[in-house]
């Protein structure tokens, strides 16, 4: 999900009745478990699985051209499933705590055997404008979560750029890892999140020349930018990804988020999209693999951009974040393009890929 988006509690609450609906086939029989290869993972869908207008989900149900629905009581939607019941298609819901909420319920279904499994994130979001242009792709090399200590800027001193700043620092910018928010030092927080760097090459290898879908509606917005990125067609890159709770938006929001990634990576990444449930996914990832159930290193994430995280020239911020995404469909149906063929390069060839990126 973008973090500039509509309605996200009507259209988590979409999800949750399509979720209630029947499967088309029953629960597979008490047994084997599945031998999954591959999970995708979206975040919401409007209306119908296919056939009007489209969320992340439906360009894989109509681009897979999936029927096979297995029930999943403890998410927000009916899995699908291909024939040979080697991948599955998931809608997590939106925000951090729904979609990390449905990942732990995935990885621990005994239906299934998650072990091997490579899992690709993609969804939509919102991309900073010096990075790439709307319609464009960004394969997430780290993620960023948005745990912080906040003043009310009309309360913080003058010279502070924004009221956000870590846990264990004192004011915004200041990198301090020592100490918690608890006197013994009991809680750790999760602020970053590497993904595997040699699995994030061979992705973006494989899709940096992809043919992108353009239209006139991106060309548009790309004259109302001024950024060198922003005017370019749209293309797959690398970065980071920050996922926060908070629907945010603006020029001083999206500095803090250039500081923020770039300060909690340690200058190992810069801020590219904004979404709000990559690091739930990942924390959920991470328990998942200290269990035994998957493995953090499989794990892809896949973000297009269907708007920016600040206004165009002449636009304040709020007329900015009530706008319509000029991205949305080329963002949808590029992300698709992208993520869809690093899936099946994986379950097309799984004797290369079982045992890991050679």
């Amino acid at each position: 999900m973008r973090s500039l988006f509509r309605s996200s509690t009507a259209l988590f609450g979409a999800a949750l009745l399509a979720g209630c609906a029947t499967p088309s086939t029953p629960q597979q029989a008490t047994g084997k478990p599945w031998d999954i290869r591959a999970v995708v993972l979206t975040t919401y869908e409007i209306g119908q699985d296919s056939g009007d207008r489209a969320g992340e989900f439906q360009p894989w149900v109509e681009g897979e051209k999936l029927s096979e629905k297995v029930a999943f009581p403890a998410g927000v939607h009916d899995i699908y499933t291909d024939p040979a019941h080697h991948i599955l298609y998931v809608v997590t819901g939106t925000t951090l705590s729904p979609a990390a909420s449905s990942v732990m319920a995935l990885g621990f279904d005994p239906r299934f055997d998650l072990s091997k499994a490579y899992w690709v994130v993609s969804a939509i979001s919102g991309f900073d404008q010096q990075v790439a242009s709307v319609g464009s792709v960004s394969w997430a090399d780290y993620v960023v979560s948005d745990i912080s200590k906040y003043i009310d800027p009309r309360e913080a001193p003058k010279s502070w750029p924004y009221g956000y700043y870590m846990i264990t620092a004192e004011k915004p910018n200041q990198y301090i890892t020592s100490g918690s928010d608890s006197p013994d030092g009991s809680i750790d927080h999760a602020m970053s999140y590497k993904l595997n760097p040699a699995l994030v090459k061979w992705a973006y290898d494989l899709t940096k020349d992809l043919a992108l879908e353009d239209s006139p509606a991106l060309q548009a917005e790309r004259k109302r930018r001024v950024t060198k990125a922003a005017k370019q067609m749209p293309s797959v890159v690398v970065g980071g990804d920050f996922a926060a709770d908070a629907f945010w938006h603006g020029k001083i929001m999206t500095q803090y988020a250039r500081d923020w990634v770039k300060m909690l990576t340690q200058n190992q990444s810069q801020f590219v999209e904004s979404n709000m449930e990559d690091a739930g996914i990942m924390e959920a990832m991470k328990r998942l693999t200290h269990a035994g159930r998957a493995d953090i290193n499989r794990v892809l994430i896949s973000r297009s951009a269907s708007n920016y995280t600040e206004q165009a020239p002449g636009q304040t911020a709020v007329q900015s974040a009530n706008d319509t995404f000029s991205g949305e469909a080329q963002a949808l149906e590029n992300g698709y393009r992208v993520a869809a063929k690093v899936l099946h390069e994986i379950v097309d060839n799984w004797p290369r890929f079982e045992n890991g990126v050679q």
